[in-house]
């Protein structure tokens, strides 16, 4: 059992300090396993990365150039080790936690993409995340010329002119292609986008624990986040925790005093105050995978 000092909350916060560049990726991501797994070692599932490069490099053997390492590299994560997209139950939450995406060989497109960026990060190629709505695509960097990768598509290769065929599956040619669907993404947007998908998960089938923890994690990394204030709140008082729940709430209405929602919200802090029953428009939020 750990302690205080080393629990996995704690230990994820300190992660989640770090300046960018030093951000452990595929850490701090074992780490909201860990909460869900205290058994998981971090440390052997982060050796498992290490093997997957290794077995990379030991088939090139010298070779250099970029373009057949990330060629190897795909086959290497997507045929012979078969990672592959989650359709058949694509909402599972095992899919959002890195050991068992590496233990089932199946998760969705942010995770697997975690996968991809941290095997080709150790192998020194120039990849990047890219939050791309609905489906989260992981950059290639070239000399010549960016590609996009789709992990949860076998790794597919596109260019980024061919990104409004990816965003037309997903939304039947209803949104153009922004170029803020191709900006970069960082370290603590993925794991924002990750924590946020698992509360999304948790609040559609009622565990309202879990999403609190979801929640309070993202609060580690955003700690200003309205969204995330408020829906702290509302998960607080579904759980029965009346005082906490309307002490967040009234902190939310400090941060956002012209929010769209504010009346609404201190609504459900006078009900919470006065003891009466909530109603039920007290939806929280929930995000994209």
């Amino acid at each position: 059992m750990s302690s205080p000092a080393t629990s996995p909350r704690r230990l994820f916060a300190a992660e989640v300090t770090r300046p960018e560049e030093e951000l452990n990726l595929a850490r701090a991501a074992l780490l909201v396993a860990k909460e869900e797994y205290p058994q998981i070692s971090v440390e052997l599932y982060l050796a498992r990365l290490d093997q997957m490069a290794e077995e990379v490099k030991d088939r090139l053997a010298d070779e250099t150039a970029p373009l057949l390492i990330l060629g190897d590299l795909l086959e290497t994560l997507f045929v012979r080790r078969r990672l592959r997209g989650n359709r058949a139950a694509y909402y599972d939450p095992r899919n959002s936690f890195l050991n068992d995406v590496l233990d089932r060989g199946v998760g969705i497109p942010l995770t697997l993409g975690m996968v991809l960026l941290e095997v080709g990060w150790r192998l020194g190629l120039p990849v990047e995340g890219v939050n791309f709505p609905s489906h989260f695509l992981v950059r290639y960097r070239g000399d010549a010329m960016d590609l996009l990768l789709d992990p949860f598509d076998g790794g597919r290769t596109r260019f980024e002119d061919q990104a409004q065929e990816l965003l037309d599956q997903v939304y039947g040619g209803m949104v153009r292609v922004q170029e803020q669907f191709l900006r970069r993404a960082s370290r603590r947007d993925m794991l924002a986008r990750l924590l946020t998908n698992l509360k999304g998960v948790y609040v559609n089938v009622g565990d309202h624990g879990r999403a609190l923890a979801a929640v309070e994690r993202l609060l580690l990394i955003q700690p200003t986040a309205r969204g995330e204030n408020r829906d702290r709140g509302l998960l607080l008082a579904r759980m029965g925790r009346r005082d906490e729940a309307a002490e967040q709430l009234e902190a939310y209405l400090e941060l956002a005093p012209e929010a769209t929602d504010a009346e609404r919200i201190r609504d459900i802090v006078d009900d919470l105050r006065a003891g009466r029953a909530l109603g039920g428009d007290d939806e929280v939020a929930t995000g994209e995978m």
